[in-house]
């Protein structure tokens, strides 16, 4: 599925019109009609409001390897409810592990973000030794991520100081280094 295709699905799953979603993002509704037909794409700020208005991921709309699902479910949490013990490393851990406790596997990932050749050139170019997009991306998104997979299914899991957020993921993954959307992924350890 194209980014104009998942788009427009999600556009229609939350009731919205192309005129009214335009209207929600200040924008016009051939602006929306472009973005629909993989005529274009929106920009950062927008495809931001995007996914907030249709209640799904960044990653979801950008990956065009069907690696993850429509299905994004966020939980409040309270880190203070959880303790490190066993194999739990931090308490990030002991919440994954207590809202999966019939997971089959969990493993800790470390997340990167996958730049575009612009930005790659432009970090090679400007800062050769210090990746400045990647340490922006780290200081914006440094929340743990997880791969958790139960009898049936496997998800994505990332874990704040305030939510759980949980995406189940549409392709089977095997490899130790993967890559969701704009995101490069590596298992670190196994919690299960």
């Amino acid at each position: 599925m194209t980014f104009g295709e998942k788009l427009k699905t999600a556009r229609q799953q939350a009731g919205f019109s192309q005129e009214e979603l335009a209207g929600k993002l200040s924008v016009s509704r051939s602006a929306v009609a472009k973005w629909e037909t993989d005529k274009g794409l929106p920009d950062i700020e927008n495809l931001k409001a995007i996914a907030a208005l249709l209640n799904v991921s960044i990653d979801y709309l950008l990956d065009e390897g069907e690696t993850l699902c429509m299905t994004n479910l966020r939980e409040p949490i309270c880190l203070d409810d959880y303790e490190k013990k066993g194999k739990a490393r931090s308490k990030q851990d002991a919440a994954v592990l207590a809202k999966f406790p019939q997971a089959q596997q969990i493993y800790a990932l470390v997340r990167k973000k996958k730049n575009s050749k612009f930005e790659h050139l432009l970090d090679w170019t400007v800062m050769p030794s210090f990746g400045i997009f990647e340490a922006v991306d780290q200081i914006n998104n440094n929340a743990p991520c997880y791969l958790v997979e139960t009898d049936k299914k496997q998800y994505l899991v990332s874990v704040s100081n305030e939510f759980i957020d949980t995406t189940e993921l549409a392709r089977h993954i095997t490899e130790k280094k993967f890559v969701i959307g704009t995101n490069k992924f590596s298992k670190l350890y196994a919690l299960k």
